[in-house]
């Protein structure tokens, strides 16, 4: 008997590595592959979408905009043509979530900095407020890269629309004031194919480690 194994014991040692690698490969085959949901407006709080969209549940995309950017820039939704983007909504005066957003917001910039396929798009919910030199002060102020983040403003009108109905990111203020509206701490992760496909808590750790690891999984889904 011990000479038998003696004399097969490569062939053994061989056949055993091959099975574990077919069952390996077989298993990896047949793991599923996570593919983030396309989030509709009849998936969200009915508070953070605009009325006329409560009941769509398909083909939502984000509008085109075109608002200015803390250097005075234009800046149009082709900017994040094929991009990957995290959009969020703020204003610079905020005393209460917009910090912990921000800081949030400045630590996945440094995380993204050298992916040219991801970048980050904020919008004030104060524009009036938030004039170019105010974004400018604030951009400098909070560590902003040109290059991987705009802070925009302009009209409000487009803003209030841009928010309830292509982000689905704040309430309506409720004072009776046109065009006001109430931020949520939400960051909304959007595809190259302009879909909303994750909202994130902006002022939660746990939830930007969860934002980082869908990144990767939607990079999978358009690889650069």
């Amino acid at each position: 008997m011990n000479f038998f194994f003696k004399k097969y014991k490569l062939f053994f040692f061989v056949f055993c590595g091959i099975a574990a690698l077919v069952l390996f490969l077989f298993y990896d085959a047949l793991k599923p592959i996570k593919i983030l949901p396309i989030y509709q407006p009849a998936m969200v709080n009915y508070e953070l979408v605009d009325s006329t969209l409560q009941h769509v549940k398909k083909y939502h995309q984000i509008a085109p905009f075109k608002l200015t950017n803390q250097n005075g820039e234009i800046i149009t939704q082709k900017e994040y043509d094929d991009k990957i983007y995290i959009a969020d909504f703020f204003f610079t005066t905020c005393p209460t979530i917009c910090p912990k957003m921000t800081q949030n917001m400045a630590n996945i910039q440094a995380q993204i900095l050298d992916d040219p396929q991801v970048k980050l798009l904020s919008f004030s919910v104060t524009p009036k407020i938030d004039s170019v030199a105010q974004l400018k002060r604030y951009a400098i102020e909070k560590g902003v890269l040109d290059r991987k983040w705009n802070l925009l403003t302009g009209d409000k009108k487009e803003i209030y629309a841009l928010a309830r109905k292509s982000f689905l990111a704040v309430k309506e203020d409720g004072d009776g004031g046109a065009f006001d509206m109430i931020h949520t701490e939400n960051f909304i992760l959007v595809d190259p194919e302009k879909r909303i496909r994750g909202f994130y808590d902006g002022t939660d750790p746990a939830a930007m480690d969860e934002l980082m690891e869908d990144i990767v999984i939607l990079k999978q889904e358009y690889p650069n």
